[in-house]
């Protein structure tokens, strides 16, 4: 099997963010770190890419350029199992950026993430119709995720 990496292409700023998200997330490390040489075409001895850890996963973090900017087309996702993990990487990740709907959110430097308790895709998969579409339309109205709220709603409560 290839070996599949997520390659983030940044306007400037790679090594910022890769060590930012690797204070966030634990089992985490900066690897190696290439840097643009005299045939560029960033400026010589610049940043080029950072080799990144994410608890365990492989990314890799470029200094592409102005004309490289990230949409909400793509988002890293994170699963979170109790209500303080989704509270915790909210309120990290969103720091100098902006928290949006349905648990997304984007970083500083633009990056979209959703943060999501492992409860939401159980309600929302439940063999009981009523019972996912009353957390689906109660996702709908957070922004970042309260479990318990999921929960009273499923139950109609």
């Amino acid at each position: 099997m290839p070996k599949i990496t997520t390659f983030l292409t940044y306007a400037s700023g790679a090594e910022d963010a890769a060590r930012f998200y690797v204070s966030v997330f634990e089992n985490s490390s900066i690897g190696r770190i290439t840097r643009y040489g005299e045939a560029g075409p960033g400026e010589k001895g610049s940043v080029m890419t950072v080799e990144f850890k994410l608890d365990g996963q492989d990314f890799v973090a470029l200094n592409g350029g102005p004309h490289f900017e990230f949409t909400e087309g793509v988002s890293l996702s994170v699963e979170c199992r109790t209500q303080a993990e989704v509270d915790a990487y909210s309120e990290k990740l969103s720091a100098g950026g902006e928290q949006g709907p349905c648990g997304w959110l984007k970083d500083r430097f633009g990056l979209s993430w959703q943060i999501n308790p492992t409860i939401l895709s159980e309600l929302l998969a439940d063999p009981d119709p009523g019972k996912a579409k009353r957390a689906m339309q109660a996702m709908l109205k957070m922004k970042k995720i309260s479990i318990e709220g999921l929960l009273r709603a499923s139950e109609g409560r």
